[in-house]
């Protein structure tokens, strides 16, 4: 039999920074980028403000850090043409569903330059490589990931932020069903 060897634990500043990314994100969805205070999130965090600026160096640095989003896109590459559409759509509710982070950033985009700026970036960084690697043509990737943006910020919006109904309470699988073709046709189809 042998020993194990602990884990070490977790440094404290680890803890700290985590605290403090959490209260950030949170406070930022609830109250937007103007409202949201350094003092409040520190507050949030349980923590003293100069801790925050200690590691962030400033509301922007912290906003920046607290609205890092990894897409996770999946590999549409190996689709059957036909399914790409669907699958993408299916991708975005399951992260806006499973990750506040997403709904908190669209709801700064919207009413914030540093934050419409941010999801700018994370869906031309992100999205566009996939757009490419799927379009007729990949010179027009960026038009298409802008226009398969157009509809899942939509959606989202109106879903997530918004509430309008009944797209509040389509089932996940309408929403596929309705926006998954007009995805599908900006990614693959022929330029009109």
């Amino acid at each position: 039999m042998t020993a194990r060897t602990p884990s070490p634990a977790p440094r404290r500043s680890d803890a700290t920074r985590a605290a403090i990314l959490e209260a950030a994100r949170e406070r930022f969805a609830s109250d937007g980028y103007e409202r949201a205070t350094i003092r409040a999130i520190a507050r949030d965090a349980r923590i003293d403000p100069s801790m925050v600026m200690r590691y962030y160096g400033s509301k922007e640095g912290l906003f920046a850090a607290a609205s890092a989003i990894e897409l996770r896109l999946p590999g549409l590459g190996a689709l059957p043409g036909k399914h790409i559409g669907a699958v993408l759509v299916g991708h975005f509710l399951d992260r806006w569903e499973q990750d506040d982070v997403l709904t908190g950033l669209l709801r700064v985009g919207v009413t914030n330059e540093a934050g419409a700026e941010r999801m700018r970036a994370v869906f031309a960084e992100q999205l566009g490589p996939v757009a490419a690697g799927v379009c007729p043509d990949p010179a027009d990737a960026p038009r298409r990931a802008a226009l398969v943006a157009s509809q899942i910020l939509g959606m989202a919006l109106a879903r997530y932020v918004l509430r309008i109904e009944p797209a509040a309470a389509m089932s996940r699988d309408e929403v596929i069903s309705w926006l998954g073709p007009t995805v599908q046709r900006y990614l693959t189809a022929e330029q009109p």
